[in-house]
């Protein structure tokens, strides 16, 4: 996703009378325990020190292009790897973890496209992130002299590496982290604090021996186990990039208009333990899961402004996706849409 201005940083002020609380156990235990009465799902903690093996792979991600068109990626390379660089002195990382399963299924009919589940109700930067902000100004109030810096899919964080350091779960080899307890329909955020903390034990890989996520792309985006090829991922196509789409993967899309959630929907910790969450922005909007074609590709510049207000549907912008709802059709995707800025 794109780098987005969904983050604060947090100074210290003056402690209130009897909020303050020692560092180590019993810090990181009241931490949780906040995170958790905010409505996270899951919460832990590890060192900010620098992932040399992200690093690396990361560098040869990049070398190798794929990141597509996402240059960001790669101009602020460093400071993902090191999150001293995003914040001086930072010593721990608080991550975080909030589920967003809702157990609809799209449509299975013609004429009707499909909506990653992720996007069927609000803005998971506004709704993640405000809690992330008050667990943020919480912990400063707890901690006077310390500063913090929060994320939700925003700057330059390796969120998945850092939640992977601290127990949230594993990266599977969609690239996704999976928790043991409710599969990988999970949005990530996380905390960079100069606050020194206990850290909890690394999530340990169990994808095993499957392959089922490769075996299910329709593009071939998994190019191997733990590496997406973003230039051939339908997430991608249909979210971030701009332009005309190589014409090779339109039959490909299988009425995918926007993201992509085959790679999850074949997990077999998906199929075991998906949980329906208890956040009710994250149920599906109208129209949302399995949106008629014929409605969309109507839709005026303006009409998608008012529609999709508090949506990643925004996301792709009206051009964007016009484009992707014409894919699906069959019709010609370079055919002129109302102009537009948003």
């Amino acid at each position: 996703m794109k780098e987005r201005v969904a983050h604060g940083v947090v100074n210290a002020g003056p402690a209130p009378r009897g909020q303050g609380v020692n560092t180590g156990e019993h810090s990181a235990r009241s931490i949780k325990d906040e995170a958790r009465a905010l409505g996270f799902s899951h919460v832990g903690i590890c060192s900010a020190s620098p992932d040399a093996l992200a690093a690396e792979r990361l560098s040869t991600w990049l070398e190798r292009g794929y990141h597509a068109s996402m240059a960001w990626m790669a101009a602020r390379a460093e400071e993902r790897c090191d999150p001293s660089r995003v914040l001086p002195g930072a010593r721990s990382i608080i991550s975080l973890a909030v589920n967003y399963y809702a157990p609809h299924q799209h449509a299975n009919e013609e004429g009707s496209g499909k909506v990653s589940r992720y996007a069927w109700g609000d803005d998971y930067h506004e709704v993640v992130g405000d809690r992330a902000r008050q667990l943020s100004s919480w912990l400063i109030r707890m901690f006077p002299g310390e500063r913090a810096v929060w994320y939700v899919d925003t700057g330059p964080v390796m969120e998945r590496v850092w939640a992977a350091r601290a127990g949230i779960g594993w990266i599977g080899k969609h690239t996704n982290v999976i928790t043991s307890d409710m599969g990988s329909w999970v949005f990530l955020g996380e905390i960079i604090t100069t606050l020194e903390l206990p850290v909890d034990a690394s999530a340990t890989d169990h994808c095993g021996t499957c392959v089922r996520c490769i075996d299910a792309c329709p593009t071939d985006a998994i190019v191997e186990p733990y590496v997406v090829d973003s230039n051939r991922c339908l997430s991608y196509l249909t979210i971030e990039h701009r332009g005309p789409v190589d014409p090779s993967l339109h039959d490909k899309y299988e009425r995918w208009v926007f993201g992509c959630d085959i790679c999850q929907d074949v997990c077999p910790w998906n199929r075991k333990f998906a949980t329906e969450t208890p956040e009710t922005r994250f149920q599906p909007r109208t129209g949302n899961v399995s949106p008629s074609l014929d409605e969309w590709s109507g839709m005026t510049a303006g009409q998608f402004a008012a529609r999709f207000v508090g949506s990643p549907i925004r996301r792709p912008k009206y051009e964007g996706l016009l484009r992707n709802v014409r894919i699906v059709r069959g019709d010609d995707p370079a055919e002129p849409g109302e102009a537009s800025h948003l």
